[in-house]
């Protein structure tokens, strides 16, 4: 019998094409008749086909096709019919996302185009998450080499290190531009059209380029990105005042640099600059540094990031005034009575306070485009589970054939996040219903040692389990238990996992420790197929390695909740 999905694929025509094989479905599902010798389509019912000699034919555009019966058939059955679309899939915005999207779009079948006004990679290729790790990575190194009393306990003896800060800052570019064209060629190789101009919707199913150029498609995902946010005050001169973009570029070693913000950004930055030998002051508006983390982790991370170096901070402080020269200067004021509390004087400012959404410029709130899209508070452009754009407000319609992914939507603002939430608009363009599961994707700061979680953190654990009514336990275990890390000589930090102590389901893993942005993953997964810390308990991990520290916070776990039961 004959049934498939249709793949919409587009050049001024329209092709369906489905495979015919055997299952319990009628051959009504791919076409309707015949009737009256004519045969129709249920994607295009106004078309009409006739059949002959084992075939169908469509009568305008004299297209043959396969309609046997015959079980065993794999012969391709392919439908065309002419529409108006110039692509399947526009994608504004080559990012993480939306190069996962264009990847998983052309997988499909879907002719497909990107539009990028600037670098291939976007954000996190380009001036983020993979120059960093390479920053990161030489910090890394510095700071260990220079680490007398560590090498000399690993019967290492190093003279001085000298530091080619020019060579730290090439090594970043030279990575970003290696992935950059990797990501390039992969789009260019799978058969995506790659169209380097800004873009912006002038309908759901309408874009237009910079030079007034407009293109057709059936659908179009939105993956503009986002961009640093500067709070008010603040001058940026991308000398002495900048953002991460800037700050990548280690064009320069301040003495003594203020860090506005101490999330994930302002943290790996510390890093960075103490191992280089920079005097760190944070300048924080929440009431502890590390904030968003499981508070048990931030504190551990006080102590083994913070503490152990030469970086200082204030909380409960906003910089209201911050203004570039030599020096900079700094005004510091209450964040609760925004009285000025302090002035400072440094080298340099890293405003690292996060980001915004990239959605200037988009064409949501242009009057002609009609779209009643309502931005949300931030700039978020408004999407449901299935990333299709909603007008947002009270009126929760979606908008027909627009989607939006990665850091615009604001669901959650990481590389991995976006790509995967490219798949999912795909396959709900697709019609397979799709939603993401974000408590299941983890996220690392990749500091030294890193940070990694996934799930709930414990407040938010206990929140969930006293609105239903469950028992919540924790277990812990430490990394210098672990044979591995002894070895290592990196044995501080721990494994912390929360659970519901009644079904043993895995709610929350945090962990700070060397390498915990690799060993995350294994929570991440059980988080995502439903496994009980009870069977994980009985999984084997090698020995001596570092994921033995999950083995023992699992059967910890396991014998809590044993011991519950049994009383």
């Amino acid at each position: 019998m004959l049934v498939g999905s249709f793949i919409q694929s587009s050049c001024n025509t329209n092709i369906a094409l489905a495979h015919s094989y055997h299952r319990r479905q009628p051959t009504s599902d791919l076409i309707r008749g015949p009737s009256k010798g004519k045969w129709t389509s249920p994607v295009h019912p106004s078309r009409s086909f006739v059949s002959s000699s084992g075939f169908l034919k469509d009568k305008k555009l004299g297209l043959l096709f396969s309609h046997s019966r015959s079980r065993n058939t794999q012969r391709p059955l392919i439908v065309v019919c002419q529409d108006s679309f110039d692509y399947d899939v526009a994608i504004i915005g080559a990012g993480v996302g939306g190069h996962g999207a264009a990847l998983h779009a052309v997988a499909n079948g879907l002719k497909t185009c990107i539009f990028e006004a600037q670098d291939i990679g976007g954000t996190c290729v380009n001036r983020g998450c993979v120059p960093s790790k390479a920053l990161l990575s030489s910090a890394r190194r510095i700071r260990e080499l220079r680490d007398r009393h560590h090498l000399r306990s690993l019967g290492v003896d190093v003279a001085d290190v000298a530091v080619d800060i020019q060579a730290v800052a090439g090594h970043a570019q030279g990575l970003a531009n290696r992935v950059q064209k990797n990501l390039g060629n992969s789009l260019k190789a799978l058969g995506v059209e790659v169209i380097h101009s800004r873009a912006k919707v002038k309908s759901s199913q309408l874009v237009e380029l910079a030079n007034g150029e407009t293109i057709r498609a059936r659908d179009i995902i939105l993956a503009p990105g986002s961009v640093p946010f500067v709070p008010p005050g603040i001058q940026v001169d991308n000398k002495t005042v900048f953002t991460s973009d800037q700050a990548l570029k280690l064009e320069w070693l301040p003495s003594w640099i203020a860090i506005i913000g101490s999330g994930y950004i302002g943290l790996e930055f510390s890093d960075v600059y103490s191992s280089l030998g920079t005097e760190v002051t944070f300048v924080e508006a929440l009431p502890n540094l590390i904030p968003g983390f499981d508070p048990e982790i931030s504190r551990a991370a006080h102590r083994l990031l913070i503490q152990s170096r030469p970086i200082d901070y204030y909380t409960r402080s906003l910089a209201t005034k911050v203004i570039p020269g030599q020096p900079v200067q700094v005004v510091l004021s209450d964040a609760d009575t925004r009285v000025v509390s302090r002035e400072l004087q440094v080298d340099a400012v890293l405003v690292a306070t996060g980001r915004k959404p990239n959605t200037e410029n988009l064409g949501l709130d242009d009057d002609d485009a009609n779209l009643g899209i309502k931005l949300a508070r931030g700039g978020f452009i408004p999407t449901n589970e299935y990333m299709q754009v909603i007008r947002g407000g009270e009126d929760q319609v979606v908008v027909p054939h627009l989607y939006c992914i990665g850091d615009a939507n604001g669901k959650m603002m990481l590389a991995h996040a976006a790509s995967m939430q490219g798949i999912s608009a795909i396959e709900n363009i697709m019609g397979n219903r799709h939603s993401v599961n974000h408590r299941a994707i983890p996220a690392a700061c990749f500091t030294h040692p890193e940070i990694a979680y996934v799930g709930w953190t414990e407040p938010q654990a206990r929140q969930e389990a006293s609105q239903q009514g469950f028992p919540l336990e924790k277990s812990i275990a430490h990394f210098r238990a672990n044979s591995k890390a002894l070895a290592e000589m990196e044995a501080e930090g721990m494994a912390k996992i929360l659970f519901n102590a009644q079904t043993g389901e895995l709610l929350g893993c945090h962990i700070i420790g060397i390498h915990a942005s690799d060993l995350i993953q294994e929570a991440a997964n059980a988080i995502a197929n439903q496994t009980s810390v009870y069977d994980l308990s009985y999984c084997v991990h090698t020995h001596p390695t570092l994921s033995e520290v999950l083995d023992e916070a699992f059967k910890d776990a396991k014998r809590k909740m044993l011991s519950r039961n049994i009383r």
